[in-house]
């Protein structure tokens, strides 16, 4: 085994404003300051979601990586208040399940995903949300959900 255990350098942590969000994105700041490792901060703006909206997708998808922008700002703030040294946000537009499970994940040799249990529109906090799971399934990686 060449590397050890939980050696983790790169570490992504999804957020989209949803409580269990908030949750992965303390215990990556912890583990992320623990290692001295780089936390990446992902949203994902649903491309299929705002593709049927009837506003104009081009505003549509301004406002939403507005609102985005300023909640990823709070999160750096909050992980460089928590002493985290490299903090890299991402603004990524497309399939949420894909993007967090294996597009970042191999673009940014990330060795760990934190993500909530469930998600923004879930209701039953002891079911596992689908972008979740999807996530367990496929990452590259090791994944700490977060409930």
């Amino acid at each position: 085994m060449s590397k050890m255990i939980n050696d983790y350098k790169n570490i992504l942590v999804a957020v989209d404003g949803s409580k269990n969000a908030e949750l992965a994105l303390q215990h990556a700041v912890a583990i992320a300051k623990e290692k001295n490792a780089t936390l990446y901060l992902l949203s994902v703006v649903d491309e299929h979601a705002i593709s049927h909206s009837s506003y104009a997708y081009s505003k549509v998808l301004a406002e939403e990586k507005e609102a985005i922008e300023k909640e990823l700002l709070k999160n750096i703030y909050y992980a460089t208040q928590q002493e985290v040294n490299d903090v890299i946000p991402l603004v990524e537009i497309g399939n949420p399940k894909e993007t967090i499970a294996t597009i970042v994940p191999t673009n940014q040799a990330i060795d760990l995903i934190v993500v909530g249990a469930t998600g923004k529109g879930q209701i039953q906090a002891n079911q596992l949300g689908t972008t979740t799971s999807y996530v367990v399934q496929y990452a590259p990686c090791n994944v700490l959900v977060v409930k």
